[in-house]
């Protein structure tokens, strides 16, 4: 079967994409569509050709799949079939409807015109996989919208819809009824002769003089300094576009081809490409069938309405379903409703959303104070302090007042979820759905699967995380879960580190520098050191005397040091600001714990504050592939990039420990641990798989 169909309407050859399920412009498309093409051309009945997509999509783009292999250097190229279409003599309309993303646009930028259906995303992402357009995308885009507009879309990766395109000139028309009647009447209403050929590459209207805009070049790699921090992508993407204003046409896509051969085999790339598939893999639980039933979730309850609790009711808002939230003194409902309003207010005042859509959002919220109104909730979620007895109370009661295929759900992001569910009569409806805060903001959503929790409840849970933008990884029950599990072992050495010789500012910056958002002692302040100071409280009793502990984050709990939220913690504030300030009180309490302790201070590198920091989190990260608590090495990665800010230019975690080395990584934690003792012992599976010369991406 051809992947590329053929139809005739009218004097109009009408040729259909179609390798489910997103079009992707492999090899076998390639050749296909050459094919077709040229039939098209050598009939001497087609006056017009419409190229269109099957299914849900006119494409997606190139298959990813065949990047670096042997397919994507066979011709027909995609440049090769773009260059015959654009210069074709006859004209070619782009009937488009679904995505055209990536190849898919630039293939819609190699015709003459481009007719597109109502809400059609036209988008250039391929930043987001550390690489730029390849098949000239970065110089005719320019030509057909400006060059401001082309870097916006190229630079951020991010779609723009249909009705844009056509303000900015990338679509010519927006199809009313019928798609590709639409643009087969289109066709028929084009000037003849070479008006309707319009070949893209010879437009300059929109490019200005050569060299012109050299300073608005230069004002744009300013601006986006920050968010491109670490990525050569963007950067290469400003350099392209610019190409296409100062060099020819052909010039600029020798330019083009060659940067983008050169960033597909970067380092960056081959990470975000990682990156991009463990994200999807993460979806796949193993053992679960394809068909599990999954329950419908139409209304949803969260109980408590702080700031976690408040952050999930909007994720459901959001999605369009009614959520009820509680909390049991009026006050604090009330304060935790205004919270919600004032959040969806700044995205209105920042033009993120319009007015009708807060208003639709805050009309799905219902907020109580009693248990007995909570109704019959599909799901309901907990989130209140963590506190086990408490949280075991709450779900009795919501064992009792719910429907029996209610879930139960807990935010808890330490806590056993199979001790929570032993308070029900239903241990196969209660899961942990741990979400990360600001929850309406965070994407990753960390679900936890107990021993007795059912297939049903699982897939239902999965599912609902995608319908509220999350991403869902699945996990199994132990003290942390993986995130915060693994987090533990990277904050406990950034706090040895302090004893030994560094500062919170020395630590933050390397990591920073590393290219996490912020470092552990900025994160900290952010979140709210108390938080994590109740954890340790509770754990008190039972932990082992024989393993280090650093009191400092402790003693600046007691000094009523919260973080930003008492404008004092690891940092200073100044009010109304959320940018750290070093605090004399602090490093003179750091020094003193080092006397205290017997620790003789000693400068500490950038290298040192790194292997001390991100080993130890990877060597936690083997126990937990060892014990099943991650399904794949790709899940935890997914987890630290989503949840914790891991640079995802370096894969995740794991990924990155491959990279470096798993010998070197053993090495390094063998004689960390000999100095340092049974917090650094190296995991038995980092052992086998460096003894191996293996890494993680070989489980």
């Amino acid at each position: 079967m051809s992947t590329v169909a053929t139809s005739r309407i009218s004097r109009t050859a009408v040729l259909t994409l179609d390798n489910a399920p997103v079009n992707g412009l492999g090899l076998a498309l390639r050749t296909a569509l050459v094919e077709a093409f040229q039939a098209a051309l050598d009939d001497a009945e087609v006056s017009a050709i419409v190229l269109t997509g099957a299914g849900r999509m006119f494409s997606a783009g190139a298959d990813i799949t065949e990047f670096g292999t042997p397919k994507s250097r066979t011709a027909p190229a995609l440049p090769e079939i773009i260059d015959m279409i654009e210069q074709a003599g006859k004209p070619v309309v782009a009937a488009i409807h679904g995505n055209a993303l990536g190849g898919g646009l630039e293939l819609a930028l190699g015709c003459a015109w481009r007719v597109a259906a109502a809400g059609t995303n036209l988008g250039l992402p391929e930043v987001s996989l550390g690489i730029i357009p390849g098949a000239g995308g970065t110089q005719r885009l320019p030509r057909v919208i400006g060059v401001a507009p082309a870097l916006d879309m190229i630079v951020s990766g991010k779609p723009i819809k249909a009705e844009k395109g056509l303000a900015l000139g990338l679509v010519d028309a927006l199809a009313e009824g019928d798609l590709v009647e639409a643009a087969v009447k289109f066709c028929q209403r084009l000037p003849a002769g070479a008006q309707a050929l319009r070949p893209t590459r010879a437009r300059q209207d929109k490019l200005g003089e050569a060299g012109g805009n050299a300073k608005m070049f230069e004002d744009y790699r300013a601006a986006m300094a920050r968010r491109a921090r670490g990525l050569e992508a963007p950067y290469a993407a400003v350099e392209c576009v610019e190409a296409s204003q100062a060099r020819e046409f052909e010039a600029g896509i020798e330019f083009e081809r060659e940067t983008f051969k050169k960033l597909v085999a970067s380092d960056q790339s081959v990470a975000l490409r990682h990156a991009f598939f463990v994200e999807r893999g993460a979806a796949k639980i193993d053992g679960l069938a394809k068909d599990t039933a999954k329950q419908d979730i139409r209304r949803a309850a969260v109980i408590g309405c702080g700031t976690m609790g408040g952050g999930i009711a909007m994720n459901f808002a959001n999605a369009g379903i009614p959520v009820t939230v509680l909390e049991t003194a009026d006050a604090a409902l009330q304060k935790g409703l205004e919270t919600i309003r004032g959040n969806y207010a700044a995205s209105v005042a920042k033009g993120r959303i319009a007015q009708a859509k807060m208003d639709g959002c805050m009309g799905l919220i219902e907020g109580i104070t009693d248990f007995d109104q909570l109704g019959e909730p599909d799901i309901v979620i907990e989130a209140i302090f963590e506190k086990m007895d408490i949280k075991k109370e709450v779900f009795a009661k919501l064992d009792a007042l719910t429907p029996p295929d209610t879930i139960l759900a807990t935010n808890t992001s330490t806590l056993d979820v199979d001790e929570i569910a032993s308070a029900t009569k239903r241990p196969d409806k209660v899961i942990g759905t741990h979400f990360f805060s600001p929850a309406n903001v965070m994407r990753l959503q960390e679900n936890v699967r107990g021993q007795r929790t059912s297939d049903e409840t699982i897939a239902t849970t999965m599912a609902l995380a995608r319908k509220l933008g999350k991403v869902g990884v699945l996990v199994g029950v132990c003290d942390g879960f993986v995130g915060n599990r693994m987090l533990y072992a990277y904050s406990r050495q950034a706090n040895f580190l302090l004893e030994e010789g560094a500062l919170p500012a020395e630590v933050d910056k390397a990591i920073f520098d590393f290219g996490f958002p912020m470092g552990p002692f900025a994160m900290g302040d952010l979140a709210g050191l108390d938080v994590g100071w109740l954890v340790r409280q509770a754990r008190a009793a039972t932990r082992p005397s024989n393993l280090r502990y650093s009191p400092i984050a402790d003693r600046i709990c007691e000094m009523g040091r919260y973080g930003q939220k008492t404008s004092a913690g690891w940092y200073r504030y100044e009010k109304g600001s959320r940018v750290p300030i070093a605090d004399p009180e602090i490093e003179k309490l750091i020094i003193c714990v080092s006397e205290e302790l017997g620790y003789q201070r000693r400068p500490i590198d950038e290298k040192e504050i790194i292997q001390r920091c991100m080993y130890p989190l990877i060597n936690e990260g083997a126990k937990i592939l060892s014990e099943g608590i991650a399904q794949r090495p790709g899940d935890i990665d997914t987890v630290w990039i989503y949840g914790y800010g891991f640079p995802r230019q370096r894969g995740g975690p794991m990924f990155y420990a491959d990279t470096v080395g798993l010998k070197q990584i053993y090495d390094v934690m063998s004689a960390l641990y000999d100095a340092h003792g049974e917090w650094l012992k190296p995991a038995p599976l980092l052992a086998e798989l460096a003894a191996a010369g293996k890494g993680f991406g070989d489980l």
